[in-house]
């Protein structure tokens, strides 16, 4: 349907139609995991919004078109191997959304920089985002966004308290599913999963991530896959924690072939410091190395972030 919008608006060439038609269909792209695409049909929208006549399509739509399609981009510029140039984006969205004056528009965007800083492992701006998003959520009575606040917020109280922190990540996924949403519910269960694996709790861990799995897998090729490398790589890590080495490499090395695929170098590198590690542990030095030095050497920015920081410092580990 979203492809079908957008060749329809194309066709017709109003330039209000290819913009919201953009939104949906990068959106859309973004959540079955084609992520180059998504990006080019995200960019065009962004070029085709033009502020003082599309800035009243908030109150059509419920939420700022061009803002969403700058928000979007910037996760997959993430996912893609650009953390600058994501976070050069995630800060233009944000000042945009201010000047939009929109409530929802805010919120929403409040809530989705502290998912967008959540998974690239920022927990200080995560947590920021994320109670500057449940207290708009709060005084503009937006459920759905304080339920996303709530799990996020409750992902990073867990290295405060961990009880607490996993009571308020279910009550948050609680409440995103009474408004009958289900997307994002893999990755609610995923940031529960990796909690309870913390905690000690890695039977619980590993349900958590069979239901994200099956939820994934619901929806086929065409289905929520926004995840799926992340998914095997938890998992392989809860199997690692439980003493089952050779399950768990198999799911660094099924998470390592997912982010091929999706062409996600954010993910393949967090995969492949997983698997290094695992396998420096094994004595298996020189794969490990020649693994994590390909992936790390393909990155050419963002090696001031945690997830560079740290495949750096196993790196130097392994020489």
């Amino acid at each position: 349907l979203a492809e079908q919008m957008f060749q329809l608006a194309q066709s017709e060439g109003d330039q209000t139609q290819r913009l919201v038609a953009s939104r949906v269909l990068g959106s859309t792209l973004v959540a079955t995991a084609k992520y180059t695409e998504a990006l080019e049909i995200l960019q065009q929208g962004i070029a085709l919004d033009d502020r003082e006549q599309h800035g009243s399509l908030a109150h059509v739509y419920g939420q700022d078109i061009g803002v969403v399609c700058r928000q979007f981009s910037a996760w997959v510029l993430w996912i893609l191997g650009y953390p600058d140039q994501a976070l050069t984006m995630s800060r233009e969205t944000v000042l945009l959304a201010r000047e939009t004056s929109h409530p929802f528009t805010e919120v929403y965007v409040d809530a989705f920089m502290a998912m967008f800083h959540r998974f690239r492992r920022e927990i200080e701006p995560a947590r920021k985002s994320a109670d500057k998003a449940a207290r708009g959520s709060a005084d503009q009575g937006f459920g759905l966004f304080l339920a996303m606040a709530n799990v996020l917020r409750g992902s990073l109280l867990t290295e405060e308290s961990m009880d607490d922190g996993i009571a308020l990540m279910q009550e948050g996924l609680a409440g995103w599913r009474a408004t009958g949403a289900e997307l994002f519910v893999p990755f609610y269960l995923a940031l529960l999963a990796e909690a309870y694996g913390e905690a000690g709790q890695a039977a619980e861990g590993l349900a958590a991530l069979d239901e994200a799995l099956t939820i994934a897998d619901k929806g086929g090729k065409d289905g929520e896959r926004l995840w799926d490398a992340e998914l095997s790589r938890i998992k392989g890590e809860l199997l690692l924690g439980s003493s089952h080495a050779v399950q768990a490499e198999a799911c660094f090395q099924e998470a390592l072939q997912i982010a091929r695929t999706q062409r996600a170098k954010s993910w393949e590198l967090r995969a492949s410091v997983s698997l290094s590690l695992l396998w420096k542990n094994q004595g298996r030095r020189k794969e490990a190395r020649e693994l994590l030095q390909g992936i790390y050497d393909w990155f050419t920015e963002g090696f001031d972030t945690p997830d560079l920081i740290n495949a750096k410092a196993l790196l130097d580990e392994l020489y």
